[in-house]
């Protein structure tokens, strides 16, 4: 199996919780299957960066203990926006006035560092405030989720521990092309887009909001 990490430097030794603790899955080692995504990444900085290479073996993945919160039998991304929530530095106002409803939302959360590695959405910093709209109960969960979906979110491997960390084997680091300076906030800027026409929809009586799920399960 195969895994990249966009950054501005080479990375042949990650660490299990190097990255920042306010990241979507906290403080862990981020990677993802998909190569252009990981180029995007890496050059949002509007500069030049790299994009380092690993592998692991599928015998060793099996092995790893995984969240997958992609996987709809299991979990729903009411999961997803607890464990964000949970992770992220909120402002100081939206925690005050929405107290009640980031407090009915740990019910859904779960224990991260339970697992090996945590397979899932990429809110990153401007997708954040889709979630956001939804507890200010400005976007009801099926146009959330249908946001998600248009605004073509990428898929992210958080490796949470030293065992998942001592299974990735570096390969190689790769300076990516100038041409893609730019496009990681090209992809933002098309989510936002659809997010806006989404809001701007006529409400029907069968949008489920964040109160209407509090009455259901208290």
């Amino acid at each position: 199996m195969i895994f990249y990490h966009g950054s501005k430097h080479v990375v042949s030794n990650p660490i299990a919780h190097g990255s920042n603790r306010e990241n979507d899955y906290g403080a862990s080692f981020y990677t993802t299957q998909d190569f252009e995504s990981a180029k995007e990444w890496a050059c949002k900085n509007n500069e030049v960066g790299l994009v380092n290479k690993y592998q692991i073996r599928s015998d060793d993945f099996k092995s790893l203990t995984t969240l997958d919160l992609t996987n709809k039998d299991e979990y729903n991304i009411l999961n997803w926006i607890a464990i964000l929530m949970h992770f992220r530095n909120l402002d100081l106002k939206f925690k005050q006035l929405f107290s009640s409803r980031l407090k009915w939302l740990e019910k859904f959360y779960i224990d991260v560092n339970q697992f090996d590695i945590v397979k899932g959405f990429r809110a990153g910093d401007a997708y954040f405030a889709f979630p956001q709209a939804f507890i200010m109960g400005q976007l009801s969960l099926e146009r959330l989720q249908k946001v998600f979906v248009l605004g073509n979110l990428e898929i992210q491997y958080a490796f949470m521990s030293e065992k998942s960390i001592s299974k990735i084997k570096f390969i190689s680091s790769k300076e990516i092309e100038q041409s893609y300076i730019g496009k990681y906030y090209s992809r933002i800027k098309t989510a936002t887009e659809e997010y806006r026409n989404i809001l701007n929809e006529p409400i029907n009586d069968n949008e489920t909001f964040i109160r209407d799920l509090m009455n259901k399960y208290e």
